[in-house]
């Protein structure tokens, strides 16, 4: 029976938690949600690059595998908020867990797929795994984290997607020439098995559960500056009640849009609107990659010091700037380069930035919930743009057009944004 239990059953106090010295558990969090990561991400990322193999082994056309890839994309999509609010509940130790188990046999199941419909069911499986990489992890980390240390924490941990990014383009065409696309998933899906049994034994909800404080030396324990609010107040009508709540989605679909709506498209831009060769062209994921990488090593500490919103606005800002330079230097495939790269550093930061807000700005209690509701907006982003640009330049024969929505729908992002107040103050 730990103390609190004790505490509790026999009325005794609860004994105060203690500051622990030499090496913090937050560090073993830490590496467990970096590990989640890196598999989801590259099972999501990876995909891209099975595919052509895949597709001609199945025998399925270019539209059967995008329709695989959108039933992982609307599971997720649909059952995020759910997880989320049962990461408030149940804690994210069990729904990571959980999670784990159900993206490792869907995974495990792709490398057996012998029809459009067995793909479709068993990548769709494992986007109801995926809904509990990413809410849940980002949860218990900032938890584990003071608040003037949580844009670091989630730094190192968002380096987990950049660097799954980068390992598809290493990995997987090996395995796809050596061996068979099939053991791609193989190794993918028993690596988040594997993470089954890690995330069950290491994770813990809460600080407090180890008689523990936040790492991150002295300063405030309460979690940012979110109000003080009971266990009632984490209800989803109450969050759906507040209008901080649909300013941050909204903001988010927005950004999510003007992202995908470049980052999808510009390989098939450069190659051919641009007409660059196939492996210049492709030279634009490796610049996405490391920008990504860099951008969270160095932009999310930064918010420590600046400030959720202020480095959102600095962001969303450089965002829609490279966007519109995107239009106005149609042609040049060194400015596509460059401002790809430019792009890329400040994508890396966009999700978790979007994500620390419901530290910021909504009780601990329901941070999970906050999170988990704001999932569909940045779902709905992605998914719209790649249909619109996707019907536009087939009517059109052009980016021109889907690329000025994309610059409009990053401007309205930044705008949102920018109407955001600051973080509420204790009690509020």
């Amino acid at each position: 029976m730990t103390p609190p239990q004790r505490a509790i059953r026999t009325g005794e106090r609860e004994p105060p938690m203690r500051p622990r010295k030499g090496f913090h558990w937050a560090w073993i969090i830490l590496a467990c949600g970096f590990f989640n990561l890196f598999i989801n991400y590259s099972v999501r990322l990876g995909y891209g690059v099975i595919l052509p193999e895949m597709i001609r082994d199945l025998h399925l056309s270019r539209t059967a595998g995008g329709t695989i890839f959108n039933a992982y994309l609307f599971v997720y999509v649909a059952v995020a908020p759910l997880t989320g609010y049962l990461t408030d509940r149940l804690g994210a130790r069990r729904v990571i867990a959980v999670c784990a188990l159900i993206l490792g046999g869907g995974v495990t199941l792709m490398g057996t797929s012998a029809s459009l419909a067995s793909a479709a069911a068993f990548f769709g499986l494992a986007g109801l795994g995926a809904t509990g990489m990413w809410t849940p992890v980002i949860t218990v980390v900032q938890r584990w984290f003071r608040p003037d240390r949580r844009g670091l924490a989630l730094g190192l941990l968002s380096t987990g997607y950049g660097l799954g990014f980068a390992a598809v383009g290493a990995a997987f065409p090996w395995l796809v020439a050596n061996l068979s696309w099939r053991y791609a998933w193989f190794f993918l899906g028993w690596g988040a098995l594997f993470m089954v049994a890690a995330n069950a034994l290491l994770l813990r909800d809460d600080p407090s559960s180890i008689q523990a404080r936040p790492w991150g030396g002295p300063g405030p324990e309460r979690f940012g500056t979110e109000p003080a609010a009971p266990r009632k107040r984490a209800a989803a009508l109450w969050v759906l009640r507040e209008g901080r709540f649909w300013l941050v989605g909204c903001s988010y679909f927005c950004m999510a849009y003007g992202l995908y709506g470049l980052t999808t498209f510009m390989v098939d831009y450069a190659r051919y609107q641009l007409g660059a060769p196939p492996e210049r062209a492709s030279l634009l994921a490796t610049v996405h990659g490391i920008g990504q990488v860099a951008g969270v090593l160095i932009i999310l500490p930064l918010s420590d010091r600046l400030g959720r919103k202020r480095t959102l606005l600095l962001s969303n800002s450089v965002i829609t700037a490279s966007l519109l330079g995107v239009l106005l230097t149609s042609g040049s495939l060194t400015a596509l380069f460059i401002l790809v790269g430019v792009v890329a550093v400040f994508y890396g930061v966009t999700f978790p930035l979007y994500g620390a807000c419901a530290g910021d700005y909504f009780p601990r209690e329901a941070m999970g919930t906050v999170i988990g509701a704001w999932t569909p907006f940045y779902g709905a982003g992605a998914i719209l743009v790649h249909w619109v640009s996707g019907l536009l330049v087939d009517r059109l024969g052009s980016y021109e057009v889907p690329f000025v929505i994309n610059v409009l729908l990053a401007g309205l992002g930044l705008a949102l944004i920018s109407r955001l107040g600051g973080p509420p103050a204790a009690g509020e």
